[in-house]
Parts: structure tokens; C-alpha cells; sequence
């Protein structure tokens, strides 16, 4: 016995005087079959013990030995026994340093392996899926057994466990009885008890198809969609509050509630699934599959006014990278965000591929308090989207009415220009003017509760500078903003909603090349979604503005491809109509409009604090923000390195003539006429303003959930050191993982395309993955019972 047991060992180590196994890894071995499974035997064993120095991943492989792969193994199977058996423990495998382990049943089962010619095998779950035969059906009745009424036919399924109980030598359970059986599936598919009145009308049943008509009454029943949510909103990641700090409430669950809807619709598997990873990318996608998506926002989510919002997007987008991994394919590919994976053929590189897919979202890093983060879909229900309709009809025509140049207006212009021909155009419409070197004599600190004493209507905090401001035929002075001060208008006037129009102008000297930060607007600023409206310089001397629900995506802005200049006093004009469309802002430099370019074009809802239609409470945290020079809001920067004089802020979009100072043409006339004169015009306007203003109270009341939605330019996916956010290494294309499936060519490189492969019927796990889940849910234990790891561990 023990040469029969020796001799293979002899012979891979290739001495013939290799090291005897010890007598209790010989026990072990006349215990072993005389063959033994790659991946059931052998394989747990080198996962467990071996793979971390000679697995998949390189950085940590030593000598560049494998032994997750066929040609490592065969480059060293004559090596393995004896290094598993050397009597030197500095040269046994594993080395004391690891501090692994074999025991002699391992050992035992290797040496087993290596006698068979250490045969290697794919992982099974990477293996595609092949229809095996279905067993002959086997009765599971035990003799003498007798139901209280006739059972269905077995199942293929009862045909497979019989066929594993046989092969175990196992005997079947009898058959429940019929109050039992009807216990059991009352809870699989409800999550509940049966009623009373429930199991008396079963116990009167006597027809053969009672247990099926149970069935169906159960799949019938709303219980059934809301017991199967259950488990897919634990998959799901769903919770009702964001989970960082002050853990704030969010708007899902109309996402829960169609979760619960296409269970209990039997909506297939696979739209289920797509919908969900890419509803919005279907063509002409319907608001329930936009909904849907909200299964990739479900994630944490931060409120944190001082955190670096890359850093947090960046785990966003790793959360959905990593749910995919787990819910759908079984594979922990978050093991693999930070190197290679230690168990599993799934790269860094890899990992990124797969990262790419959803690192598009139109989103920022953190949630404000004031509305849900963008991207989001507005559900407006059936009453409410038939008065949408009857005031975008309206507005559409009166939109014709209010254009100038419309013949209604010809008569009266006539009569009006025949006293008003060249003198330039006084603007109309002022509100407020604030020649700030009055601030001169405000004293030099104010105290928060000084803000709002009588006759006071605008205050300066901070140290504050003045400069001769240099405008021509004006020889007063002007601020000095230093990145510790701000202007605060201190009125409420100036907070216009989207359907108002308005004019700000202020006159601006960049004293140096990096002045950076807000010029003027009202805003919650980052807390807040920068709810309000406002004008920013950029790093790049270019400006931004723009009026924002929840930016980046419920907004319009617009920015200008030309740059203020250092040095110089300029004259920067916004206007906006109050149309809630990105060609309603415009920016002017020194009287002359700038070219724009538009970011965002997708305002829906409104630019103020709102309040609850049913409480009466404010749905928001935070300050509103006063109309403010140089700030927006807490933990946001100021604006530093610029002299500010001579702000204005009028109630109407004012007119290119207006705001040049130049001698009118006729069409300038007639436009300034017509928007400020004509009676005509004022009736028209007044009904567009407040249709504009019902359309942003309908839809600001309604629920506004979260979902997936690619801003218009993708972004570049970079490897990342470690998975730092802050250490882009090199960019990385969209793809899956090679061991599973490779990403096909000609698939569109977007999350539409990762749901195409995940369902191709070459894919081994999505099928796999899914079937297991259930198996659990009735079960208790799947038939892998890892649900969210099909992998070597």
C-alpha cells in the first residue's frame, strides 16, 4: 500500500527519492477516489492556498508562477508534490509567511491530482450554459403513502432532485400534507401566512387542480409583487434616506412601487433587467423605463457641503460598477478597483472597462438638500398632464403674440415712433441701483443681526478696499472684493422664478489673471443644487450663467467662448426672458453680446425654495441666499481679485439697444416699444408670464425621482492607482471581462450595450445568477450559497 501510494509522488518529483508522505496524508489518500474533480476538489484548495502569490493578480505573483491558469500548471505539476510535502518548512508550500496551511485531506487531494496528470479545467461558472437531458421522472412518493388528493405530474425539476438524491443514496421526503403545503407556499410567494378563510376554502377542494388554482391566486395577489420586491430591493441596495451624515430623506419609492408593479405584471426577466440598467438609453423611452433606472442611484449618497465631489462620483460610480458585478454576474468585481483580482480573471484594466459603463451620469458628488440630485423624472400624473397640455398650447400661441415683430402691433408703433426716432434708448424697468462707493460710510464690519434694520438695504461683509474705479464720467469709488467679503443686497425683491424675466448689470475690473469665483446671483449654492440664478467667472476668464432647479442637469446654462480681460473696467449684462430656455439668457460685454455655447438646455421646475402643497412646510435646508456680489453660499469659495462698482438690477429682459447705448435702428425702436409701451403687448405678456408660472407649479409639486441620464459629451475613463479618484494612470475603454465574454465589436459602448451582452445567450452567469437567487429565496440556501460570488471563492 504504501509503494502504490508512493510511486506517483516518486515520479513527479522526478528523483525517485522524493519525500515520503507522512502517515496521516497516506490515510487520507486510500480515502480519495481514484479521481477527483478540478473544480469542486482541487480547484477551493489552490484558490484558498495559493492563488495569493501565484493567482491572477501580478503584482503580488511570485516568480512568476501560476496556477489559476492550464499552461502555469503543466509548466510546474512535476514540482508540486514535492513542495507540498518538503520536510524544510522554508521550502514547503505554502511558506510559513503566508501563514496558510494545508491539512492532510488537502494534501492528499492534490497529490491525488497531480497522480491524474494535474488536469486543469475552466471555472465552471464561466463556462457557458449547455440544456442537459432532462432525467426520467422519478415518483417521490414513499410506499405507503397516500395523499389526501391527486398530486401533479413531477416536474423536470423533481426530476433533477431525485436524480441527486439517488446519486447521494438519499430517500426522498414524503409529500407534505395540504395544510403544511399550503403554509409553505403561502409564505414563498407572499411572504405570509395563509388566512384562515383561506385554508378552510383549500380544505374543501377537492379537485385535482386545487393546489394549481392556489398558485395562481397567489401569483395574482399584490402580496406576490411585494414579497418578491423584497429581496430585489435588498439586492438593490433600496433604503429611503441617502445614508451619509445627516442621513436625509430621499424620493424612491416610486422606483420601490414599480418594482413591486413589474413582478406582479410578470414582466420578463430580461426588460425587468434592462430596463433597469438602461431604460434610458431605449429609443423613445418611456417615463417608466426612465423610472426604472432609479435601481443605479439607489446607492449612498453624501449632503456634505465640504466634501471634493469627484472623489465622491467616483465611489458612485464604483457602487454601480460593483452592484452589477454582484446582483447580475455573481462576481465580486470590486476586489478588483484597486489591483488585479487575487482569485479571479478580473483585471484592474478590466474592472474600468466595466466602470466606464456608467461613468456618464449627468451628476455632481453630492445630493443637495433642496430636491433630489440630478438626473431625475418628473412623475406628473394623468389630470395634471392634461393641464400641461392646455398651457403649452397656450403658451405657444401667446409666445407668437409677444414677438415684436407680430403685425398686431404695427399700428400702434406707427403713431408712437413718429416723436421717438434717434435718441439712444433709456432701459426700462429698474429696480435697483447700487452705486456701491456709498458703502464708504456703512460701517466697516456688520453683524448678522444688523442684516435687516430699517433703511438699511444692502450690506457689505468683510474688510473692505476702495479703488478709483476708473468708469468714464464717474469719479467715485469702488470695491475691492479680496476673497473675504461680499455685497448682500438683503432684499427679497430680487428673487425672480424661472417664469420671470430680468436684467443684472454690473460693472467689473479683474484685477489679476485668476480671479475665480461667483460675479452676482441668488443661489442655495452647492447645498442646494445652486438653486436660484447667478453669473460666474471661470478659471479661463470665461463666463457661466445660468438658473438651476438641481444642477447639472435640471438647469439651463450657457457659457461664453470669449474671456474678460485683466486690467480693465468692463460692463457684464445677463438678461433672461423667463421662457425657461437656455436661448433665453443672454451675456453682453461692454454693451455687445458674447457669442454663447449652451450647456444644459433642461429647466422643468422652479429656481426658488419651494414648500409642501400638503404640509405647508419648506422642502428645503438651508439659506436661499440673498442677490449677492462675489458669494453664492457657505463652504463655497468668493470671488477674489476683482473691483466691482455700479450694479443694477431691472424687472424685465432688456434690449440689445438698451443695454448698448447706441442710436436705435428701427427694430430697435419697435421692440423697445412694443416691451414697454404697448397695452397690447403688456395683456399678453402678464398671461404669459402666469401660464409659465402654472406649468412651474405643476410640475414642482410633483414627485421627482432620481434615474440615470449620460451627460452630452461622455467622459474619459482612466485606470486608477489604487482607485483613488485623484490618480488617473491612463484611459481605458468600455469592456467586460474577458473571462466571462468578451464585449462584442460592434456593440454600442454604453450601458444599452453591457445589457445586450449581459443577456447574450453566450453569457454564463446572468441565467445562472438569477436562478440561483430564487433557488435561495424558497430554499433558504442557493445551489451555490454565495448568491453574490460565483467566483474561485
Amino acid at each position: 500500500m504504501r509503494f502504490r501510494l508512493l510511486l506517483p509522488t516518486l515520479l513527479v518529483v522526478g528523483s525517485g527519492c522524493g519525500p515520503t508522505p507522512p502517515p496521516d496524508v497516506e490515510r487520507e489518500l486510500s480515502a480519495i477516489p481514484a479521481q477527483v474533480d478540478f473544480n469542486f476538489d482541487v480547484k477551493p484548495i489552490l484558490s484558498d492556498r495559493c492563488f495569493k502569490c501565484h493567482g491572477p493578480d501580478a503584482n503580488t505573483r511570485v516568480e512568476d508562477i501560476r496556477l489559476d491558469t492550464r499552461a502555469g500548471i503543466r509548466s510546474v505539476r512535476s514540482r508540486i508534490a514535492g513542495r507540498i510535502l518538503h520536510e524544510d518548512a522554508e521550502q514547503r508550500m505554502p511558506p510559513p509567511e503566508s501563514n496558510l496551511t494545508l491539512s492532510a485531506r488537502e494534501k492528499a487531494v492534490l497529490l491525488r491530482w497531480v497522480e491524474q496528470g494535474a488536469p486543469f479545467e475552466s471555472h465552471w461558472a464561466f463556462e457557458a450554459p449547455v440544456r442537459p437531458p432532462v432525467p426520467g421522472s422519478v415518483s417521490t412518493h414513499q410506499a405507503g403513502f397516500v395523499p389526501a388528493r391527486p398530486a401533479p405530474a413531477p416536474s423536470a425539476v423533481d426530476a433533477f432532485v431525485a436524480e441527486g438524491l439517488n446519486e447521494a443514496d438519499l430517500d426522498p421526503a414524503a409529500p407534505a400534507d395540504p395544510r403544511t403545503w399550503l403554509r409553505r407556499v403561502t409564505f414563498t410567494l407572499t411572504g405570509l401566512p395563509p388566512t384562515p378563510e383561506e385554508i378552510a376554502g383549500f380544505d374543501q377542494d377537492r379537485r385535482p387542480e386545487a393546489r394549481r388554482a392556489v398558485v395562481d391566486r397567489l401569483l395574482a395577489s399584490q402580496a406576490y409583487g411585494e414579497r418578491m420586491a423584497v429581496e430585489w430591493l435588498d439586492l438593490a441596495r433600496y433604503a429611503d434616506s441617502h445614508g451619509y451624515q445627516d442621513d436625509g430623506w430621499r424620493n424612491m419609492w416610486p422606483w420601490r412601487d414599480w418594482v413591486i408593479s413589474a413582478y406582479n405584471r410578470n414582466l420578463p426577466y430580461d426588460e425587468f433587467v434592462r430596463w433597469q440598467l438602461a431604460g434610458d438609453l431605449l429609443p423613445s423611452a418611456t417615463r417608466e423605463q426612465i423610472l426604472a433606472t432609479g435601481f443605479n442611484r439607489n446607492h449612498l449618497q453624501s449632503q456634505e457641503g465640504g466634501i471634493v465631489l469627484e472623489e465622491y462620483r467616483v465611489d458612485y460610480v464604483a457602487d454601480r460598477t460593483n452592484t452589477f458585478g454582484k446582483a447580475f454576474l455573481g462576481i465580486t468585481t470590486e476586489c478588483s478597483r484597486c489591483h488585479d483580482h487575487k482569485y479571479d480573471p478580473v483585471s484592474q484594466e478590466e474592472y474600468f472597462g466595466l466602470f466606464a459603463f456608467f461613468n456618464s451620469t449627468n451628476e455632481v458628488g453630492n445630493i443637495p438638500y433642496a430636491g433630489e440630485a440630478s438626473p431625475t423624472v418628473l412623475l406628473v400624473d394623468s389630470l395634471s398632464e392634461a393641464r400641461l397640455g392646455e398651457i403649452r398650447a397656450e403658451i405657444a400661441r401667446l409666445e407668437v403674440l409677444t414677438d415684436p415683430a407680430h403685425t398686431d402691433y404695427d399700428a400702434e408703433f406707427e403713431a408712437w415712433r413718429v416723436d421717438n426716432r434717434s435718441a439712444p434708448l433709456e432701459p426700462a424697468g429698474l429696480v435697483a441701483h447700487f452705486p456701491l462707493e456709498g458703502f464708504n460710510e456703512v460701517e466697516e464690519v456688520l453683524r448678522l443681526e444688523d442684516r435687516a434694520a430699517p433703511g438699511k438695504t444692502a450690506y457689505f461683509w468683510g474688510d473692505r478696499d476702495k479703488v478709483p474705479h476708473g468708469i468714464p464720467g464717474v469719479v467715485d469709488s469702488a470695491l475691492v472684493l479680496r476673497g473675504d467679503g461680499w455685497l448682500d443686497t438683503g432684499n427679497e425683491r430680487f428673487r425672480f422664478e424661472r417664469s420671470d424675466p430680468f436684467t443684472l448689470d454690473l460693472w467689473v475690473r479683474l484685477e489679476r489673471g485668476d480671479a475665480v469665483g461667483p460675479l452676482f446671483g441668488k443661489s442655495g449654492g452647492l447645498f442646494n443644487g445652486n438653486r436660484g440664478y447667478l453669473t460666474v467667472i471661470n478659471e479661463d476668464r470665461t463666463l457661466t450663467a445660468g438658473l438651476y432647479h438641481v444642477l447639472p442637469n435640471d438647469a439651463i446654462e450657457v457659457r461664453t467662448r470669449d474671456t474678460l480681460r485683466v486690467g480693465d473696467w468692463q460692463r457684464v449684462t445677463m438678461t433672461y426672458d423667463g421662457s425657461s430656455r437656455a436661448e433665453g439668457i443672454a451675456l453682453y460685454l461692454d454693451g455687445e453680446p458674447l457669442e454663447l455655447e449652451t450647456v444644459v438646455d433642461n429647466l422643468k421646475q422652479s429656481i426658488l425654495y419651494t414648500v409642501d402643497p400638503f404640509s405647508g412646510d419648506s422642502t428645503n435646508w438651508g439659506d436661499p441666499g440673498n442677490l449677492r456680489i462675489g458669494f453664492i453660499e457657505t463652504n463655497q469659495p468668493m470671488l477674489e481679485g476683482a473691483a466691482v462698482d455700479e450694479f443694477r438690477v431691472y424687472d424685465r429682459a432688456l434690449s440689445p439697444a438698451e443695454i448698448s447705448g447706441r442710436p436705435p435702428h428701427i427694430e430697435d425702436l419697435r421692440r423697445y416699444f412694443v416691451t414697454t409701451a404697448s397695452p397690447k403687448y403688456r395683456d399678453h405678456f402678464a398671461r404669459l408670464t402666469a401660464l409659465r408660472a402654472e406649468e412651474n407649479r405643476i410640475l414642482t409639486r410633483v414627485p421627482s425621482v432620481m434615474v440615470m441620464g449620460d451627460a452630452a459629451e461622455m467622459r474619459t475613463t482612466y485606470l486608477l492607482g489604487r482607485g483613488a479618484y485623484d490618480q488617473p494612470l491612463r484611459p481605458v475603454e468600455h469592456a467586460t471581462p474577458e473571462a466571462i465574454l468578451p464585449f462584442p465589436e460592434d456593440a454600442p459602448r454604453n450601458r444599452l450595450g453591457l445589457a445586450d451582452w449581459l443577456f447574450d445567450e453566450r453569457n454564463p452567469l446572468t441565467a445562472r445568477v438569477a436562478v440561483n437567487r430564487l433557488w435561495q429565496m424558497v430554499f433558504g440556501t442557493g445551489l451555490v450559497a454565495t448568491p453574490d460570488n460565483f467566483g474561485s471563492q
